[in-house]
């Protein structure tokens, strides 16, 4: 999964995962966030509709990453006032930065299952002492027609227990109505 391959599916509008705003169990968290100060960082952002409601919302210090650059530049077109040097065009596994929150939106079940283990080892590198990673994670049966490939919490207590405190992980209950019953919403304090 290149980013040509990211890039040939923005271009063709295979883009199913894609809501066209901020998921509401993702709004819901943000809102409840007191410091705007945070360093917030949302890999594999798309088109980065958190970012976006995030950035509209005071947060100054959020972070997308991408490694298909049209949805970037997708997200540079609808918000211009958006700091560049924020919008990371790279692989998420090689950002060397520090955040105080990820937020999960998609991203991880977009990745083969052989990067799920590193998926968690690098979230937890990227948290600063105490951080959060936060979000929604797809709950179906594990498929290899993907992405998205699904997947079950007790699969993912497997990757994420050794780094993270796990404070939530349950059936989200304000998903949009398709996907209703298959999303779980989660918060995890990295150990």
């Amino acid at each position: 999964m290149t980013k040509d391959y990211w890039n040939d599916r923005y271009k063709n509008n295979q883009t199913g995962w894609d809501l066209g705003a901020v998921s509401p169990p993702i709004r819901k968290f943000a809102d409840g966030i007191e410091n705007k100060e945070l360093y917030i960082l949302i890999p594999g952002a798309g088109n980065a509709y958190e970012a976006e409601y995030l950035f509209k919302s005071g947060f100054k210090n959020v972070f997308l990453c991408d490694i298909a650059e049209i949805p970037l530049n997708s997200f540079s077109l609808r918000n211009p006032e958006f700091p560049e040097q924020q919008m990371l065009h790279q692989n998420f596994f090689e950002i060397e930065k520090s955040f105080d929150l990820i937020l999960e939106q998609s991203f991880f079940c977009a990745l083969p299952v052989t990067k799920r283990n590193a998926y968690a080892q690098k979230t937890s590198e990227l948290l600063r002492s105490e951080g959060v990673l936060a979000g929604l994670l797809f709950d179906f049966e594990l498929k290899e027609d993907g992405p998205p490939f699904g997947g079950s919490r007790e699969e993912y207590l497997t990757y994420f227990s050794p780094y993270y405190h796990i404070e939530i992980l349950e059936k989200a209950h304000n998903s949009i109505k398709p996907r209703l019953g298959n999303e779980l919403f989660f918060k995890f304090r990295k150990k």
